[in-house]
Parts: structure tokens; C-alpha cells; sequence
């Protein structure tokens, strides 16, 4: 090949390069725009959510969807992989989730039926979901649950005790068909925190190969549970960060932070004009 041929295919690899780039930074900024919608009104009650992609894209997933009957569903899930496929398959999760709490009627069977519209692509892919679904009822105080192969949220009380929630067990979403998830509940007071989170935080690591566990993530919650939910997720963050001395790390870092206030009201978000009856 002459200077000419050779000049000719570096270009194109340049060209081919930018626009790889420019595909994976709109891939990015959906992605963004997914994971940071407009956030439920939740009276007195605060909420918050934050995921930090390990890569440029991520797999690990957060959704809040208002319902008519006044509660809240939160959804918190994390895809086996890493990069661009497992942020395809997020995608594929959230419409999952998202026609999903428009038809059943508690957490459980939104993950039955998650798991039924996914499981044959999850399957030709070799893939799953590990997902924890909640319904935050305001009125009652009263948090219901239901969880496939995720990590259980941390519940710290406002007196800075950390509360064991009922177990609740199910195969991750892809792993086994005609699946029914199972639900618990618990009833929160004024002040308690809810931390929603995927094993990224957990098991990040430092400079000496240690990882960050849960009980150091308990320890922040306790340390900070009489903040509101965005500063207690900045801690958490922070908390992190300071302890991996912001080494690149493996997996995404995602969490949702619930805050019971002091009365509850309506809930307004995107999906619902009037949805207290």
C-alpha cells in the first residue's frame, strides 16, 4: 500500500473513531436524561436518587412512578455486565418497569411481570436483573416490598438505630421463568431513612484491594440520618469516594434515599394529575 492508500485509511479510522465517539456520547446523554427525571413531590416525605456509571454508560437502573392510588412505586435494579450492553438492557428493563406499574397492583406482581416480558431475551442474551421494588404509601407510612435477587435497602431509625427488614426472597429477573415474587412490609415513622442501593457502593474498593461494605454504608446512614435525602446521599457519595481515594472502580455506584418528614401528603409526578382521591 502506498502513502496515499495508507493516508487514506487513517482518515477513515479517524472519521470511524469520531463517530464511535459521538454514538456513545449520545448514548450517554439518554441515558442521563433516563436515570434523572423529574423527581415525585412527596410533601413533608423526601426523596432522592444518584447513579455513577463505572464506565461512560452504565447497567445499574433507578425509577420513581407516582400511582392514582396516592403511593409511590420505586424501583432500584442492577444488570449483569458492564458498558453498552448492560445500558441496552437497562433500557429494556425500565420499559419493563415502567408498563409493568401501569397494570399490577403491588411490587410483587410488577416483578412478575418484568420477569415474564423479559425472560426469553434475558435468556438468549445469558443475562439478568437483580431488582427491588417498593410501594411508599405517605398516608400509612407503610413500605411494601418485594425483591428479585437484589440487596435488601438499610433502614435507619431517626434515633440512629439501623432496623432489619423482613426478608423477602426471588430469582433475579431473566433466571427462571414463570416466576412470582412475594412481598413484606414495614411501617416507617417520622425521621426513619431508607437506603436503596446496588453492590457498586458495597463492594467498592480502595488502593489496598479492601472493600467498602455495608457496614461502613450503615455507619454514614447513622451518622447522617437526621439530614435530608440529597445530603444523605452526598455523604454516601463522598463517603465513597474518600475511601476508594477516587480509584476507578468495576462496578456503577447507584442508591435511592427515601426520608420520612414529618406528615405526609399527596404525591404529584409526571404520571398523575390529581393522584390522591
Amino acid at each position: 500500500m502506498d502513502n496515499q492508500g495508507l493516508s487514506q485509511k487513517n482518515s477513515d479510522i479517524i472519521s470511524h473513531n469520531k463517530t464511535l465517539e459521538r454514538e456513545i456520547n449520545l448514548a450517554k446523554k439518554i441515558q442521563t436524561k433516563l436515570l434523572n427525571g423529574e423527581k415525585p413531590k412527596l410533601g413533608k416525605d423526601d426523596i432522592s436518587g444518584v447513579s455513577i456509571p463505572a464506565r461512560l454508560i452504565g447497567g445499574d437502573y433507578f425509577d420513581f412512578y407516582p400511582l392514582p392510588n396516592g403511593k409511590l412505586r420505586i424501583v432500584i435494579g442492577d444488570v449483569m455486565g458492564k458498558g453498552i450492553p448492560a445500558a441496552m438492557l437497562m433500557i429494556l428493563t425500565r420499559g419493563a418497569f415502567r408498563t409493568a406499574a401501569e397494570s399490577t397492583t403491588g411490587p410483587g406482581g410488577t416483578l412478575t411481570a418484568m420477569n415474564n416480558a423479559t425472560y426469553q431475551d434475558l435468556r438468549k442474551l445469558n443475562s439478568f436483573v437483580t431488582v427491588f421494588c417498593a410501594d411508599w404509601e405517605p398516608e400509612t407510612g407503610i413500605l411494601t416490598y418485594a425483591n428479585a435477587g437484589h440487596s435488601l435497602p438499610e433502614v435507619i431509625k431517626k434515633n440512629g438505630e439501623r432496623t432489619e427488614l423482613p426478608k423477602v426472597k426471588g430469582v433475579m429477573i431473566g433466571g427462571l421463568s414463570n416466576q412470582i415474587y412475594h412481598e413484606e412490609k414495614i411501617t416507617l415513622s417520622e425521621g426513619d431513612v431508607v437506603c436503596l442501593y446496588t453492590d457498586g457502593i458495597i463492594e467498592a474498593l480502595n488502593r489496598k484491594g479492601e472493600l467498602y461494605k455495608k457496614e461502613r454504608l450503615e455507619e454514614v446512614l447513622k451518622q447522617h440520618v437526621d439530614k435530608s435525602a440529597s445530603e444523605i446521599e452526598g455523604e454516601v457519595i463522598n463517603s465513597v469516594m474518600e475511601f476508594t481515594e477516587k480509584l476507578p472502580q468495576k462496578d456503577d455506584i447507584t442508591m435511592v434515599v427515601l426520608k420520612v418528614g414529618e406528615e405526609s401528603t399527596d404525591i404529584y409526578g409526571s404520571n398523575s394529575l390529581s393522584l390522591k382521591q
